[in-house]
C-alpha cells in the first residue's frame, strides 16, 4: 500500500478573501461590489500580507545576525538616521521615538554599549545630556544586512510612474488612517 502525501496542510482558498474571512458579510458590506472588484481587494490585501512577512523575516533575520531584539534594532536605525542627517542623538530623542520610558531607554542603552554598539559622549551644547551615537562596526553591520535589503524597496518604487506612485502613496496613508488604534476600541485590552 502506498502512502498518500499528507496535502490537508495546502489552503485551497485565499486565507485574505473577504468572503473566507466574513461569509455573512458582518464586517465587510460588498453589495455594491462585482465579484471581479471582490477578487482584485483580495489580491491586493494578499499582497499587503506577502509584503509583510517579507518584511517580518527580514527583521528577524537582521535580529538574529545582530543578536538584537527588535526595540534595540529601532534604536540603531534611529542612530544611523541621526548620524546622517548630523543630529545629536539623545536619550531623550531616542525614549520619545521609540515611546518608552527613560528608565526603559537607560536599560536600552546601557545593553547596546556593553555589546559595542554605541557610545556616549558628553553632548557638545547641553551639559545635562549625553550624545549617542552607533559605533562604526555596528553601522556598517546594519547597513550592509538589513539596510541594504530595505534600500531595494527604493527600487520597486521608482519603477513605478508619478501617478502610479501617488496612487500607492494615497492607498497606504488612507488604509492606515482605518486601521487606527484612535478610536478607543481597544480600551480596557491593555496587556497584563
Amino acid at each position: 500500500m502506498v502512502d498518500m502525501p499528507d496535502e490537508s496542510h495546502k489552503t485551497p482558498w485565499n486565507i485574505y478573501s473577504v468572503d473566507a474571512s466574513d461569509p455573512d458579510a458582518k464586517l465587510v458590506d460588498r453589495e455594491h461590489y462585482s465579484t471581479a472588484e471582490i477578487h482584485q481587494i483580495d489580491e491586493l490585501m494578499a499582497a499587503l500580507a506577502q509584503l509583510r512577512a517579507v518584511e517580518q523575516q527580514l527583521s528577524d533575520a537582521s535580529q538574529r545576525y545582530m543578536r538584537l531584539g527588535q526595540t534595540d534594532m529601532k534604536a540603531l536605525h534611529f542612530l544611523i538616521v541621526s548620524k546622517n542627517t548630523g543630529t545629536i542623538a539623545t536619550a531623550g530623542a531616542l525614549a520619545a521615538h521609540l515611546n518608552i520610558s527613560t528608565a526603559s531607554t537607560t536599560k536600552l542603552l546601557d545593553r547596546l554599549e556593553a555589546h559595542g554598539h554605541i557610545l556616549r559622549s558628553p553632548h557638545p551644547k547641553d551639559r545635562r545630556a549625553l550624545a549617542i551615537s552607533i559605533t562604526d562596526k555596528t553601522h556598517a553591520a546594519a547597513v550592509e544586512t538589513i539596510g541594504r535589503q530595505h534600500a531595494k524597496r527604493f527600487n520597486a518604487a521608482a519603477r513605478l510612474t508619478s501617478q502610479q506612485r501617488d496612487v500607492v502613496t494615497n492607498f497606504l496613508k488612507d488604509m492606515a488612517e482605518e486601521i487606527t488604534l484612535g478610536d478607543g476600541q481597544w480600551d480596557g485590552f491593555e496587556e497584563q
